[in-house]
């Protein structure tokens, strides 16, 4: 019965531990906070100061990105990763999985049209 009971309260050490740390990470890794620290410096509120009219508003997104209608997550995860004209590349900043997640945020974002209401 002992070796019963810590095998189970080892196991459950373990799963809190992992869960944990995975959860941890996840906060670490939101879109907006990557947004903020990446991003935001040149596209704040889905703007752009370096071209005006080349914003993360979903209309300039589907103008300027072709294929962008088809596939949002995957045009914009290309744009971050490899850059163009005044777009910097993200590969050598952020890794793959910060750079999905970014993505997504960005993809959502010109979806609700910027608004900072939830």
């Amino acid at each position: 019965m002992k070796k019963l009971l810590s095998v189970f309260i080892l196991s459950f050490l373990l799963l809190t531990f992992l869960l944990s740390k995975s959860a941890l990470a996840e906060g670490i890794l939101s879109g907006s906070t990557i947004f903020s620290n990446s991003c935001a410096a040149c596209h704040i509120n889905g703007n752009n100061v370096i071209v005006a009219n080349k914003t993360l508003k979903k209309e300039a997104l589907i103008k300027y990105l072709k294929g962008y209608e088809e596939n949002p997550l995957a045009i914009i995860i290309n744009q971050v990763t490899n850059g163009k004209n005044a777009m910097p590349a993200f590969k050598s900043r952020l890794t793959a999985r910060e750079i999905t997640t970014v993505a997504a945020y960005v993809v959502e974002q010109a979806e609700k049209a910027w608004s900072p209401l939830e």
